[in-house]
């Protein structure tokens, strides 16, 4: 790849009691967490699929299957810096990031700064060039029921 190009990532769980909730690295006490073969950090998970998509490596059921015991319980975050390794072997950096996450719960606004610090390190970026947002549905679709937990990042490499 020659040129860096913008990466798109998508990342959706359902909930899944008994499990701890995990957004971007960041533990959500009293909620239930997200069913997944790793820990369910959507957030992570969608940032990590972005960043793969702007390198032209895929995605992250291609390099890390739900079928691989090796990345069973896999932290989130731990899964965002291997995507971030797999772009510095195509000689890019992650240069910021945009994320978006769809749920009517938990509200992230009181954790957002928390969450950019935890992203931006696993990103080697500072705090301000890792956005976070959240949206309510409105009772709509999976994550509008309460149900479940929707990401959506956007990454450019340099």
């Amino acid at each position: 790849m020659t040129e860096p190009a913008v990466g798109l990532g998508f990342d959706v769980h359902p909930s899944a009691s008994g499990r701890p909730l995990m957004l971007g690295g960041v533990r959500f006490e009293g909620e239930p967490g997200l069913a997944g073969h790793s820990d369910g950090d959507a957030v992570c998970h969608a940032l990590a699929d972005a960043l793969l998509g702007a390198a032209g490596l895929g995605d992250v059921g291609e390099h890390f299957p739900d079928s691989d015991p090796a990345v069973a319980g896999i932290a989130g975050l731990e899964l965002l810096g291997r995507a971030v390794a797999m772009l510095g072997e195509r000689g890019l950096v992650p240069s910021s990031a945009d994320v978006t996450v769809i749920a009517e719960r938990p509200i992230i606004a009181p954790r957002r700064d928390e969450i950019r610090r935890a992203l931006g390190r696993a990103l080697g970026l500072p705090a301000e060039r890792v956005s976070v947002k959240a949206s309510r549905p409105e009772g709509l679709g999976l994550s509008g029921e309460g149900i479940g937990c929707l990401a959506l990042a956007v990454v450019r490499p340099a």
